[in-house]
């Protein structure tokens, strides 16, 4: 049997982000706190938009209960197998899943990068065409934003997986990573992965600044709208309105586009590993947080649940 049959059959190794004891030993119960603070700020903000008329018919809190989701997903991919191997010696992953795993992590991402890109479309047009937002940000075309989100991602994801299950790993079961992530594998082929590498730089590169790019560009446009009001009790509003979005743009992206946008050449195993923690599970974390903090609609919703349960 082939080295590349035998992968298929034996699995990988996930090596994690540290091979000494005494670091597994403190990075399992940081990232276990931190995957439970995820899953209950997620829950908590799902459960508050589905039960909230008023936030569920609120165009910001539909996409905001879908991100909350794709987050979910995105931190649940990775974490548990990552708590799992730092408790175990064989620390193996069946070729399968691993491709699996590979699958729902891009897909998910893929995901939050749209809904970001509709987020920030939102609040262009709550800010420089309030007069037609109710026709432009209809509950109609807020389902169309969002499942075309989930598609489109759902698309390039296997597309990546389908190139990835063609190549043959004879060079090593070991990955030098917590979790089967697209670069770490490439890099394991004993056989050519030119299309895998052009389609991660081409429509990769376009899935992930292409709706950065229609951030920055709308935000322009807001900023110029915002400076153009009349009164400063008005400007600040606008920009309070975006402050939250911003900070989880800026969250998203920025470890983002340091690992993925660029050759493969480049790839530094090391700080791919620490990047990936900030946005598999710090990132998941923090968005609760940054859309609920000194929100008023969400600590409104938050009330008008509590009294719910009183009566």
């Amino acid at each position: 049997m082939g080295s590349g049959n035998l992968t298929r059959t034996s699995g990988f190794i996930l090596l994690g982000i540290s091979t000494k004891a005494q670091h597994q030993g403190l990075l399992f119960p940081l990232f276990l706190s931190i995957y439970l603070l995820t899953l209950l700020g997620n829950l908590m903000i799902i459960l508050l938009i589905r039960t909230d008329a008023r936030l569920l018919h609120t165009p910001m809190y539909f996409f905001l209960s879908h991100l909350s989701v794709a987050d979910l997903g995105f931190s649940s991919t990775t974490v548990p197998k990552a708590l799992e191997n730092l408790l175990s010696h064989t620390k193996t992953i069946t070729y399968w899943g691993c491709l699996t795993q590979m699958y729902f992590f891009v897909a998910f991402g893929i995901t939050d990068s749209f809904l970001l890109a509709s987020m920030a479309y939102d609040r262009y047009v709550a800010i420089c065409h309030p007069l037609r937002y109710s026709v432009l940000m209809s509950h109609k075309n807020c389902l169309l934003l969002v499942t075309s989100s989930w598609l489109l991602a759902h698309l390039h994801s296997l597309a990546h997986t389908l190139l990835m299950a063609r190549l043959s790993f004879c060079a090593s079961r070991e990955i030098p990573h917590f979790f089967c992530d697209v670069q770490p594998l490439l890099r394991l082929s004993c056989t050519s992965t030119q299309p895998n590498e052009l389609l991660a730089f081409t429509e990769g590169s376009l899935v992930i600044m292409g709706p950065f790019l229609f951030i920055v560009v709308s935000y322009i446009f807001i900023l110029v709208a915002v400076l153009k009001m009349p009164s400063a009790a008005g400007k600040r509003k606008a920009f309070s309105t975006c402050g939250s979005h911003l900070g989880a743009v800026s969250l998203f992206y920025g470890t983002v586009i340091a690992v993925y946008i660029q050759p493969s050449s480049n790839y530094s195993v090391t700080k791919d590993r620490v990047v990936a923690v900030l946005y598999t599970m710090v990132t998941p974390m923090l968005n609760p947080f940054i859309y609920s903090l000194r929100n008023e609609d969400v600590m409104g919703a938050m009330k008008r649940g509590i009294e719910r349960l009183r009566k």
